[in-house]
C-alpha cells in the first residue's frame, strides 16, 4: 500500500495544479485512484479547468451517525524551476523523501487520506461512522472551490460531526489560526510633465501621507491566549508610469491578520476614517480602500467533544494553534474544525519542498485510527 500511495502522490504532483493550470487534471487522477479501488468519486467542474472532487464512504451498522468530513485542497503554489535541484513537478524520491511542489502542502496529506480511505473501505464494519472526503480548488488564492463545495454540502449531506483539514502540521492537532484581511488603498492624482510638477497631483506623495499614518496606527484588539495579537504589514506598493511623468495613481496592499473576536468590518471602517482624516487637511487627497481577500479567524473550543474524540483517537491531549491560515473558517459553518496532517509547515511554498515517506505512512495510519474511532454518539 505504501507503493500505491507514493505512486498516487507522484501522479498528483505531475498534474501541476497551479492557479494557471487549474485542478481538473488532478481531480481526475484522484477520481481514477478511487475507482481502481472500488470507490465512486464525484467531480464538480467549472470554468473548464477548475474542479472539486469528493468520495463518500458509508460505514456498516452505524446508521444515523453524523459523518466525518475530511477536507483538503487540490491546488499548489507556482514553482520556479531554476530554484529547484530537480524539476518541481516531477516528484523525485531520494533518501527517504519525496521532493516536488505540493508533496508537503498538501498533496501529501491528500494522498495519505485517500490511502487511509481505501484501507478503511476494506473493513467498513470497523468504521466509527461515515466518511466524506472532499478535495477542493483554489485554497492558495481565493478559496473558490471551498466556498462552492460548502454551498452544495447542505443540500447533499447531513451535518458533520466535525471537519479535519490535512494541512502539514507534523501530525500535531491544531484548533485555531488567525484570519486574513488583505486591503488595498489606492490614491488618485493628476498627471503632468515631470518638469512641471506643480501642474499635477502626485499620487505617490498622497500614498506617502497614508504610509506615515499607518506607521503610527494601532488596531484595537484583545490578545488571544492561543493566538496572541493581530498584526499588520504593508507589503506591496505600485505607482507611476515613467520617470518624467507625475504619477496619477499609486496603491499599497496591506496584510492584516485578525483574531477570532475581531471584526473585519470594524478594521475596514478604521481605515476609511484614516483616509477621511487625511482628506480633511488636504483638499487634493483622493483615495479609497478595498478588500482583496478576507478569511475569518478560526478557533474550535478545547472542550469540544470533537476535539476530545480526535485527540483520543490520535493518542494525545495536546492541541495548539497554526501559524498559517486555512480554509477552516469556511468549513466551520458546517461543524467544528481541526487541522492535522503529515509534513512540516516550515517547508510550505519553498524550493525543494518535500515530505518524508515515514511521514506519509504515519499520516495514513493516523487517519485510519481516526476513521475507526467513534467520533459521535
Amino acid at each position: 500500500m505504501m507503493s500505491a500511495m507514493k505512486t498516487l502522490l507522484k501522479h498528483l504532483v505531475a498534474a501541476a495544479p497551479t492557479a494557471e493550470n487549474g485542478e481538473r487534471a488532478v481531480a481526475e487522477i484522484l477520481k481514477d485512484y478511487f475507482l481502481q479501488h472500488g470507490l465512486t468519486a464525484e467531480i464538480d467542474i467549472w470554468d473548464g479547468k477548475r474542479a472539486n472532487v469528493w468520495v463518500y464512504l458509508k460505514a456498516e451498522g452505524n446508521a444515523g451517525r453524523a459523518p466525518l468530513l475530511v477536507a483538503g485542497h487540490l491546488d499548489v503554489v507556482p514553482a520556479a524551476p531554476e530554484k529547484w535541484t530537480t524539476p518541481p513537478f516531477k516528484a523525485d524520491e531520494r533518501d527517504g523523501r519525496l521532493y516536488g511542489r505540493g508533496t508537503n502542502d498538501m498533496l501529501g496529506g491528500v494522498a495519505a487520506v485517500a490511502a487511509a480511505l481505501v484501507e478503511a473501505a476494506r473493513h467498513r464494519d470497523r468504521l466509527g461512522g461515515d466518511i466524506l472526503f472532499a478535495a477542493t480548488a483554489g485554497e492558495e488564492t481565493d478559496s473558490c472551490g471551498t466556498a462552492r463545495f460548502v454551498r452544495m454540502y447542505r443540500s447533499r449531506f447531513a451535518e458533520p460531526v466535525g471537519v479535519l483539514i490535512p494541512e502539514p502540521t507534523d501530525s500535531r492537532i491544531l484548533r485555531a489560526h488567525r484570519g486574513i484581511l488583505w486591503l488595498k488603498i489606492a490614491a488618485h492624482g493628476r498627471t503632468a510633465h515631470g518638469s512641471m510638477p506643480h501642474l499635477g497631483v502626485n499620487a505617490i506623495l498622497k500614498i506617502n501621507a497614508v504610509l506615515n499614518r499607518l506607521a503610527a496606527l494601532t488596531l484595537p484588539h484583545t490578545p488571544n491566549p492561543l493566538l496572541g495579537g493581530c498584526s499588520m504589514s504593508v507589503n506591496r506598493i505600485a505607482g507611476g508610469s515613467g520617470t518624467n511623468i507625475v504619477p496619477e495613481y499609486c496603491a499599497v496592499e496591506i496584510d492584516i491578520r485578525t483574531l477570532p473576536d475581531q471584526s473585519s468590518e470594524a478594521v475596514i471602517e478604521q481605515f476609511k476614517a484614516l483616509l477621511a482624516g487625511i482628506a480633511e487637511g488636504d483638499p487634493q487627497f483622493e483615495a479609497e480602500v478595498s478588500v482583496l481577500r478576507r478569511v475569518d479567524a478560526l478557533e474550535t473550543p478545547e472542550d469540544s467533544p470533537f476535539v476530545r474524540a480526535v485527540c483520543r483517537a490520535v493518542g494525545t491531549d495536546q492541541t495548539a494553534a497554526a501559524g498559517f491560515t486555512t480554509d477552516g473558517p469556511y468549513f466551520a459553518t458546517l461543524g467544528p474544525v481541526l487541522i492535522v496532517g503529515p509534513g512540516k509547515p516550515e517547508l510550505c511554498h519553498k524550493p525543494d519542498e518535500y515530505i518524508t515517506t515515514d511521514a506519509l505512512e504515519q499520516g495514513k495510519a493516523m487517519y485510519l485510527r481516526i476513521f475507526q474511532n467513534r467520533l459521535s454518539q
